[in-house]
C-alpha cells in the first residue's frame, strides 16, 4: 500500500521527477518525461503495478529524513538496533540519459538490507524483459523503454522482481544507479554515483544561492522555489502543476485529474514569484513557454498544454490501476484542455505587461501577439465559460472570469501607454469599463455584500479574493471588505479557505474536499493590501505549518484527516506560498528592491 500523499519527497532531474516514500520505494516515476507513461505506478495502485524500494531488512526503530542543504538530494536514516544508515536519493542534471542514484551509506554497525526493483512500463501493465549484460549491469527492455540497473551487489530474479540482499557497515558506501534510455539505442554509458552526487550537489547549491528572498521562512519559501525549479521541463521551460496525476481531492472520490501539464492560469503569479525572488533566467524561459505555446489564433488558445506546447491532451482511463486508496477512476490527459476559460486571456497579457515591468525582453512582435488576444477577447468576453476550476457542466458567466478580461483590457492600456505601443485605446478604455461595470451589477449579490461566483447566483468562490490583487478594486473598497468577510464566515473551515461554498452541493461539487491552500494564501494576500497584516501572517503560519517535514506541499488539506490531498507536489501552492511570503515581507518592512505587485 502507499504511504499517505505527504509521507513522500521529491527528487528529479528538471525533465522528470520521482517520489520517495519514508520507507525508503520510490512508488511513481513517469520516464523519461513527465507526461510520459509510468513505470513505477504503486502509488496508484500496489507494488505489483511497480516500484524500487532499498530498506532494512530487519525491524526498524526509527526513521528520519531531510534534504541535502537547498539541494534535491534527499536523505533518509533508517536506525534498527544493529546500526543504522543512510539512503541517499538524486537524480542528477540530465546529460545524455536520465538516472536515478540511490547510495546506501553505513552510519553505525551493520545493517542487512533488501532491494526489490518492480518495473513496470506503462503505467503498471508492461512487464520488461530482463537480460544481464557482459558487464554485469541488468537490462530491462519492453516497447520503446529501457533500463539499466548497475551496482556491485548481486541481484537476482524472484517473480517477475530483481531482488537483492546485502549488508552495509560503517563508513562503507554501496551505490545503485538506475538509467533510462530509449530501447533502439545503445545501452547508455555508466556514471560515476559519487562524482555525480557532487555534481548535483554543486548545481542545486549553486542555483539556489541566486535567491533574492531574505525575509521569514526563507527555507519554506527557498524548499518552493527549488521544488517549482524541479516541475519545470528544462528543454522547454514549461512548468508542470504537478508531477502526478489522479491524487484525489477527496480521498477516496472521484475527482482525480492528471496534473502532469502546464496551465496558462498560473502564468503571472509564477512569472512573479521567479522574478521577485532573483530567478530571472527561469522567468524568461517560462514567459518563452508562453509565447510559444499561445502562439497561432487566438480563438484557438487553450487553458493548458504539455511541456512541449503540445494542444491535443486526450484523456482517458487505467482502469487496471485501483487508484489511491481506491479513489477511481484513474486518469490520463485531461479533457478540461479544450474548455473555454476566459481568464486565461487576462492571464496571458498580464504576463507580458509584467514582464515589461520586470525588464525581461520583449520584442514588438509579442506585443502583435498580445494585440491580437486582446482584439479576439474584445469579440468573446461577455460568453459563458466554464471558469478557473474548469467545471464540466454547463457554462456560466463566472465572476473572475469576466474580472480576468477587465484584466486584459487593463494591461494592454496600460502597455500601450507605459512602452509606446500603437492600440486603439479609446476603444479599450470603453471596453474594460463596460466589464467593470457588469461585473459590479451582475455579480455583486447586495443581500450578501459580496461578490458571488457567477451572475445570478449566491453562492461564493474563492477566486474573488483575487480582486484586489489584480488591481480590479482595491482592497478598501467596501465590496471587496464584504465580500472577504462573506468568505470569512462561509468558506473557512479550521482556518483554512474551501474553495467553493459548501452551501452548494451538487454532484461535481464536493464540499468535504479539503481546503484549497492557494486560496487560504490569496487569502491572506487580500488581508496584506487591507492592512490585516497580522492576520495575514496568522493564515500564512497555518499553511505552511501543515508542509510535510521536507516543506512539501500538496494541492489541498484535509483538516478532518489531518492530510494534504491532491496532486503532490503542487506548484500553485508553492507559487502562492513565495508570493504571499514576498507579500508580508514587503509590507512590513522596507527593502532595497520592491516586490513586484501584479496590481500596479
Amino acid at each position: 500500500m502507499p504511504g499517505r500523499i505527504e509521507d513522500y519527497g521529491l527528487i528529479g532531474d528538471c525533465e522528470t521527477a520521482a517520489l520517495v516514500g519514508r520507507d525508503g520505494s520510490i512508488d511513481w516515476l513517469c520516464w523519461p518525461a513527465f507526461d510520459s507513461d509510468a513505470c513505477f505506478a504503486s502509488l496508484l495502485g500496489t507494488r505489483e503495478h511497480g516500484r524500487w524500494l532499498i530498506a532494512p531488512a530487519e525491524e526498524m526503530k526509527q526513521t528520519s529524513r531531510r534534504y541535502l542543504g537547498d539541494t534535491l538530494i534527499l536523505e533518509t536514516r533508517f536506525e534498527t538496533a544493529k546500526g543504522a544508515i543512510t539512503l541517499v536519493d538524486f537524480m542528477p542534471p540530465r546529460g545524455n540519459a536520465s538516472d536515478i542514484v540511490r547510495l546506501v551509506r553505513g552510519v553505525s554497525g551493520r545493517v542487512k538490507l533488501r532491494m526489490e526493483l518492480i518495473i513496470r512500463f506503462g503505467f503498471g501493465t508492461d512487464i520488461p524483459w530482463v537480460r544481464k549484460t557482459e558487464d554485469g549491469a541488468l537490462l530491462a527492455i519492453c516497447g520503446p523503454d529501457m533500463t539499466v540497473l548497475r551496482t556491485p551487489v548481486e541481484t537476482r530474479g524472484e517473480d517477475l522482481t530483481t531482488v537483492a540482499d546485502f549488508e552495509v557497515g560503517e563508513g562503507e558506501t554501496v551505490p545503485f544507479v538506475l538509467t533510462y534510455g530509449p530501447s533502439h539505442l545503445p545501452v547508455p554509458d555508466a556514471i560515476d554515483p559519487l562524482q555525480a552526487l557532487k555534481e548535483t550537489e554543486d548545481f542545486w547549491s549553486g542555483w539556489s544561492s541566486q535567491c533574492m528572498y531574505q525575509g521569514e521562512c526563507r527555507d519554506l519559501v527557498m524548499r518552493s522555489l527549488i521544488t517549482l525549479k524541479a516541475l519545470t521541463y528544462a528543454p522547454t521551460g514549461g512548468i508542470v502543476a504537478a508531477p502526478t496525476t489522479s491524487l484525489p481531492e477527496k480521498l477516496g472520490g472521484a475527482r482525480n485529474w492528471d496534473y502532469r501539464f502546464c496551465w496558462l492560469r498560473d502564468a503571472t503569479f509564477t512569472l512573479l514569484a521567479l522574478v521577485n525572488s532573483g530567478y530571472t533566467e527561469e522567468a524568461s524561459a517560462w514567459l518563452s513557454w508562453l509565447l510559444r505555446a499561445a502562439a497561432g489564433y487566438p480563438a484557438n488558445m487553450q487553458i493548458m498544454y504539455g511541456i512541449m506546447g503540445q494542444r491535443r491532451l486526450l484523456e482517458w482511463e487505467a482502469d487496471w490501476l485501483p487508484g489511491y486508496e481506491g479513489a477511481q477512476p484513474v486518469r490520463v490527459g485531461n479533457a478540461a484542455h479544450a474548455q473555454l476559460q476566459l481568464d486565461v486571456y487576462g492571464e496571458l497579457v498580464d504576463a507580458f505587461y509584467q514582464s515589461r515591468v520586470a525588464g525581461l525582453e520583449l520584442d514588438e512582435d509579442n506585443w502583435r501577439l498580445g494585440l491580437a488576444v486582446i482584439e479576439h477577447l474584445a469579440e468573446i468576453w461577455d460568453r459563458p465559460d466554464h471558469g478557473i476550476w474548469e467545471r464540466r457542466g454547463d457554462p456560466r458567466h463566472y465572476v473572475l472570469s469576466k474580472v480576468m478580461t477587465w484584466v486584459a483590457f487593463d494591461r494592454g492600456i496600460k502597455s500601450a501607454e507605459k512602452f509606446g505601443f500603437d492600440a486603439p485605446l479609446d476603444r479599450w478604455r470603453n471596453l474594460r469599463d463596460s466589464v467593470c461595470r457588469d461585473v459590479c451589477e451582475r455579480g455583486f449579490d447586495r443581500e450578501q455584500n459580496a461578490f458571488v461566483e457567477s451572475y445570478g447566483s449566491q453562492v461564493l468562490d474563492a477566486s474573488i479574493l483575487l480582486l484586489p490583487a489584480v488591481g480590479f478594486l482595491p482592497a478598501s473598497d467596501p465590496r471587496v471588505r464584504g465580500t472577504i468577510a462573506a468568505i470569512e464566515r462561509h468558506m473557512m473551515r479550521d482556518g483554512f479557505v474551501l474553495r467553493h461554498d459548501p452551501r452548494e452541493v451538487t454532484d461535481e461539487i464536493q464540499p468535504i474536499e479539503g481546503a484549497f491552500l492557494a486560496c487560504s494564501l490569496w487569502l491572506a494576500d487580500a488581508w496584506v493590501l487591507a492592512g490585516e497584516i497580522e492576520k495575514a501572517q496568522a493564515l500564512f503560519d497555518r499553511v505552511v505549518g501543515v508542509a510535510n517535514d521536507l516543506g512539501l506541499l500538496a494541492e489541498e488539506y484535509d483538516s478532518g484527516a489531518g492530510r494534504q490531498t491532491g496532486n503532490f507536489p503542487q506548484a500553485l501552492t508553492h507559487i502562492a506560498l513565495i508570493n504571499t511570503a514576498h507579500n508580508l515581507c514587503e509590507a512590513t518592512r522596507t527593502v532595497e528592491k520592491p516586490v513586484v505587485q501584479r496590481s500596479k
